[in-house]
This record gives structure tokens, sequence and C-alpha cells, in this order.
């Protein structure tokens, strides 16, 4: 019996919090009693294994890796966009987890140009140092997949 998944060996992928990776096999194991299918992953910035039920990919936000034509509009937001400065510190840590947490390329820029040009008037607190070091860094595992990517684009987000 042939299984339509979601994903294939080979595809890579985002998984929100932890970057980009690659799914490396579908495989059929058994935890606390029941068979399950699951998707085994490698995530690039950790090195880490991660698997996950094949039932549970569609409420995890595991998505594709964003392609070189959505790229471009992102890079634009990242240029040209808005930033909404206005809101306190913990209002703003909470807006910008909740858009990492999205694992969307988008939201994450969004952060990430935000807070870099808040470092750019201020120093940054920790707790906000560290979410623009980890979003950098997410991004920059995405970035490394994406296909047909232009060094220039890449530089965009230097």
């Amino acid at each position: 019996m042939e299984v339509d998944y979601l994903f294939q060996i080979g595809d890579n992928i985002v998984y929100p919090m932890h970057g980009a990776g690659i799914i490396k096999a579908i495989e059929r194991m058994e935890f606390s009693g029941k068979q399950q299918q699951y998707y085994v992953m490698k995530m690039s910035i950790s090195n880490m294994k991660v698997m996950i039920p094949t039932d549970k990919i569609l409420s995890s936000n595991i998505r594709p890796v964003t392609d070189v034509i959505e790229l471009t509009h992102i890079i634009h937001i990242f240029q040209y966009g808005e930033s909404d400065r206005l809101l306190p510190w913990k209002q703003r840590y909470k807006v910008n987890m909740d858009k990492l947490k999205t694992g969307e390329m988008q939201e994450g820029v969004e952060v990430i140009r935000d807070l870099m040009r808040m470092n750019e008037e201020k120093t940054l607190n920790t707790s906000e140092k560290k979410m623009l070091d980890n979003a950098y860094e997410f991004l920059n595992s995405e970035l490394g997949l994406i296909e047909g990517i232009t060094e220039n684009q890449m530089k965009s987000f230097c």
C-alpha cells in the first residue's frame, strides 16, 4: 500500500525555532506501544536529528524552504518595510517571539529588520540581542538551502 506524504525524502524544510533541515527518512517506529510513521529530519544549525509523526506534520508548522521568487519579495520587506518601535520592550519581545514561532521567513525577517534598526539607535537588552542572533541563525540556515539564490541576495540580509 502506497502512502501519499506531504514531504519526501530529500526535501529541504524549515522547522520553526529550529531552522532549516532536510528530510532524511520516513520510518515506521513503535512508541508507547503504538506503530506510527515518522519523518526523520536532520537540522542544519545543530546537526540534530528530529523525528515527527507524519500525522502531526501540519500542526508542527514545518514548511518547505522558501523559493528564490518569494525571496525577492522578502528582501524588499527587509530593506523598505516599516518598523513598529512604539511598543514597550516586553510587548515587543512577545510579538517578535510569536512571529518567530510561525516559522515563516517573512515574519523572521521582520523581527531581524526591526531589531537591527533598534540596535542602531541603542544597544538591545540581552533577551532581544539573543533573539536577534537566533533569528539571524535561522534565516541563514534557510538561505543556505534555497536553490538559485545569488550572493547579492544573501548579502541583502547582512
